[in-house]
């Protein structure tokens, strides 16, 4: 049989591959399949052709695979936000757990480890605490909309999540389970407003608009409530009766701010900042210490799963009370300061120095004085003349972005020979690469995947090393 692009073909998933897409064969080449699940049979459009693989896109389900559930959401098979809603969560956890060890066996050559079950996550839907919806003025039109020929008055005015692949279109979502549901109705509201009121979106190829983004944050464990109205211009004609309608539709809201971001970049951080209505932050509990979160600030966005991916870390490093630990990439300190009172001290370094001004003002207002902070790049400051200062560190805690870390840092870790090493990653594939390394030293002990974000394929990783006995 022959196999051209926009030829249709059937095709049966064997199983789950990168980026959560359905893995078929078809001529003995592999076929990847998006809105798939294992042991489904689908007819489908061929839309890649490769010399090693097809991509395929799903027409029709022929018979559904065992693992495969309804979705819950309206817009799973089109929205970014959830890629695996009609994955069971069972499989979704099985998988994930595959998805580490093969990085860490086809990667970093590490056959004998063999990872823990998927750490599964408390809640599977509303977990997420920041959500960022985008506006637009070009609605992205689905096939069964474009289809059924009715005009969409509100077209001009579209808000939800970019559609997968486009910068240009959003996706205007009519309901979301990321969040909890005031998320949603808050979006809804200031939709409808901006409707009612002639406030238009953000063009991003004109560059011309309004309303560009609406954040909306909330402290899963104080009931803050944060509404942030990102904006092309800045006109508190238009933004403080929209405050006060907001505020009276949701009383319990309890900061309004406005990040004005007037250039061309996509960012949601604004070039300057105005609180509109309470103290301009919100604040939460990660263990026994309280943040500050500005509209701006990085925070784990899975409270209650960020806590065991914590509560991990720490356990595998074993601290014992004279410890002295390093934290790398230690962003705002929360794992920092998670892990102190169990050390004699805790240095932390970071690049951003936002994030280390917050990480000291965190430390300060949670009256942890076992802590300190330094600024700059990793490869820079973690050298001979960073430990002459701290000292040799009994443990060292390191958590990469996704790139993982620099050769320079791994071979500082390999040079020091600490007793305990953990490895928290968002990416096995990186992580697997440096565990490789890392293993000329250090003994893999055990590794951990930690679902930190549900109905989805990401997944969060922790190692736990121990130096090699001579």
């Amino acid at each position: 049989m022959s196999v051209k692009k926009g030829s249709e073909a059937e095709v049966s998933i064997l199983s789950a591959a990168f980026e959560g897409k359905g893995f078929g064969k078809l001529n003995d080449r592999a076929c990847f399949v998006k809105n798939t699940a294992p042991g489904d049979i689908a007819r489908v459009r061929i839309i890649k052709k490769r010399k090693g693989y097809y991509e395929g896109q799903l027409l029709e389900l022929l018979e559904k695979g065992p693992e495969r559930v309804e979705p819950v959401c309206k817009h799973a098979e089109v929205c970014g936000g959830c890629t695996w809603q009609h994955v069971s969560y069972d499989e979704q956890l099985r998988f994930k757990r595959q998805h580490v060890e093969d990085h860490i066996h086809r990667i970093g050559g590490l056959r004998e480890v063999v990872p823990n079950p998927t750490l599964a996550a408390p809640d599977t839907l509303h977990y997420r605490n920041k959500m960022e919806y985008s506006f637009g003025d070009r609605r992205w039109l689905t096939r069964e909309e474009i289809e059924s020929g009715v005009e969409f008055k509100d077209k001009d005015v579209a808000a939800g999540m970019h559609a997968p692949g486009r910068f240009d279109r959003i996706l205007n979502l009519e309901e979301c389970f990321l969040q909890g549901p005031v998320s949603y109705e808050i979006l809804d509201f200031v939709r409808t407003y901006a409707l009612e009121h002639d406030i238009p979106s953000f063009n991003p190829i004109k560059h011309e608009g309004f309303i560009r983004n609406v954040m909306v944050r909330n402290g899963h464990h104080t009931g803050d409530l944060m509404v942030n109205f990102v904006t092309y211009q800045d006109d508190m004609d238009v933004m403080e009766p929209l405050k006060d309608a907001l505020l009276k539709r949701f009383p319990q809201v309890t900061t309004v701010v406005n990040n004005v971001n007037d250039t061309k970049s996509p960012s949601s951080e604004g070039r300057f900042e105005h609180v509109l209505h309470g103290p301009g932050y919100i604040t939460e509990k990660m263990g026994s210490n309280t943040f500050r979160i500005d509209a701006n600030t990085f925070f784990q966005t899975n409270t209650l799963q960020a806590e065991r991916l914590y509560q991990t870390a720490k356990d595998f490093a074993e601290i014992k009370p004279d410890d002295l630990v390093f934290d790398l990439y230690c962003g705002v300190g929360s794992l920092t300061l998670f892990v102190a009172d169990a050390a004699r001290e805790v240095v932390g370094i970071e690049l951003n120095p936002v994030s280390v001004v917050n990480a000291k003002e965190n430390a300060e207002r949670n009256e942890v004085a076992n802590c300190a902070f330094e600024t700059g790049d990793m490869k820079d400051v973690f050298t001979d003349k960073f430990i002459k200062k701290y000292g040799k560190p009994d443990v060292i805690i390191t958590d990469p972005p996704r790139a993982g870390m620099h050769p320079d840092v791994i071979q500082t870790l390999n040079e020091l020979a600490v007793d305990r090493l953990v490895y928290v990653s968002c990416n096995s594939a990186t992580m697997a690469r440096d565990l490789a390394e890392l293993n000329k030293v250090y003994d893999i002990i055990e590794v951990q995947p930690v679902d930190m974000f549900p109905q989805t394929y990401h997944i969060e990783t922790v190692a736990k090393l121990k130096r090699k006995s001579s």
